[in-house]
């Protein structure tokens, strides 16, 4: 198995597969109606809705720098705003979630395995050897939905505000 399929591999058990941490991304959202996504049971954190808007846009910010584009903010900005909730809205986020998912999948089975320890375009990262390198960012953003899928999973347990 190469680098690039254990990776994709690890993106795929973290949203919808057997990860070993516990239930996957898509399985925590499962029954979560727009009005409990857009509760906000703890004062001061997100919302499930926000998680997930932010979810999605840095998925689709990771797939951007895959093609070697600059790293920068996600185009639909980090914490990208909810808007009116509503039960077609919600609906509406979570099939941009299972599309930004689905697109970084096809885009990280595209890319060459020689690439993976290229650095990115990512000038942050210059005082960093070696730069970030593809490999780095992938991983992060297993690392990175699978802390915001941990969240979403205890604001489930919390119910409605």
């Amino acid at each position: 198995m190469s680098e690039a399929s254990r990776i994709v591999d690890e993106l795929s058990r973290e949203y919808d597969g057997e990860p070993w941490h516990g239930s996957p991304l898509r399985e925590i959202l499962r029954g979560i109606d727009a009005a409990q996504a857009a509760g906000r049971p703890i004062a001061g954190a997100h919302t499930i809705w926000e998680l997930v808007l932010h979810i999605t846009a840095w998925k689709n910010e990771v797939r951007r720098r895959l093609t070697g584009a600059a790293a920068g903010t996600p185009d639909e900005g980090d914490w990208p705003e909810v808007g009116t909730p509503g039960a077609e809205r919600w609906t509406d986020a979570l099939d941009r979630l299972q599309a930004a998912h689905r697109n970084l999948l096809d885009a990280v089975e595209k890319l060459p395995e020689a690439q993976l320890h290229a650095a990115t375009n990512d000038p942050r990262a210059e005082d960093a050897p070696g730069g970030v390198s593809y490999y780095v960012l992938l991983h992060g953003s297993v690392q990175h939905d699978v802390y915001h899928a941990g969240q979403i999973a205890l604001l489930k347990k919390c119910g409605p505000d």
